[in-house]
């Protein structure tokens, strides 16, 4: 059985998350200040975590938000990040640049409700979780491939300790940290980072949750993961997973949303 975590990160606030205007893929804005804030916060929980990969949306608002992220990285500041085009945002086409309220009005006109809508000629929700599907399948086939890599060639080599790095912010149950090495509860193999939008994310947890039946910690609500996803809130994974015909991997949720790292920068917002 092959462990790995997986770290998912909605970036910075921009001036028109703010201002609750749709960006999509058409509109590429920077990071406000409050964003760059948000990112750094961010750096600094996840600081003593290494991430043995990392990827992110090519959008600058997710590019910002992942260099803010490892910048205050004690491991991974010079860690090479893969921009995949199946992390970016749905097009809203007609609705890009418009006010959510107008991309409701619209819904409503067409008898539908946010955020199932889809605006005239935009991309479906449907798509953006094939895209969430796809990329997750190359994980997984990219973590074993990997993995059987440093069995072959570091038999008898310590361990890196991947667990204790998570271990010392995240727990779980009340035995304590899932991820303790010494236990040996989980032998992880990688932690993976992503960067990445909310109506992306929404889609690839509601994958999670539905068709590969996630399971969750009692702190997690089944709600949680519909929930439009404020800015740099942080969502982690366990995936388990083996070789075979079938690729059935299970996935726990340690945590969804989480934003313990933000109340600083909530105060001098």
């Amino acid at each position: 059985m092959t462990h790995f975590t997986l770290t998912i990160v909605w970036h910075g606030e921009t001036r028109l998350n703010k201002e609750k205007i749709l960006q999509g893929q058409g509109v590429d804005k920077l990071l406000s200040e409050t964003g760059f804030k948000q990112a750094a916060a961010t750096g600094v929980f996840l600081s003593n975590v290494k991430f043995t990969h990392a990827f992110s949306s090519g959008l600058t608002r997710t590019k910002q938000t992942m260099y803010g992220i490892l910048e205050k990285s004690k491991f991974c500041k010079d860690m090479t990040v893969k921009y995949d085009l199946r992390f970016r945002e749905r097009k809203y086409r007609v609705a890009k640049g418009k006010a959510l309220s107008e991309l409701r009005t619209m819904a409503k006109a067409a008898g539908e409700e946010c955020p199932e809508f889809t605006p005239p000629r935009g991309e479906t929700l449907d798509k953006v979780k094939m895209w969430g599907k796809d990329f997750f399948g190359f994980l997984c086939q990219l973590i074993l491939k990997e993995a059987g890599q440093k069995e072959k060639f570091s038999q008898g080599a310590p361990s890196n300790c991947l667990e204790t790095s998570l271990a010392e912010i995240f727990t779980l149950g009340k035995s304590g940290s899932e991820f303790n090495s010494e236990s040996g509860a989980q032998k992880l193999v990688a932690n993976v980072l992503v960067v990445s939008h909310g109506a992306y994310m929404r889609n690839l947890f509601g994958y999670f949750m539905t068709d590969l039946m996630c399971s969750l910690v009692a702190t997690v609500s089944k709600s949680k993961h519909a929930s439009v996803t404020p800015n740099t809130r942080i969502s982690l994974f366990i995936i388990n997973f083996q070789e075979g015909r079938e690729f059935k991997p299970t996935i726990q949720c340690i945590c969804m949303n989480l934003q313990d790292h933000l109340s600083a920068v909530a105060e001098t917002h």
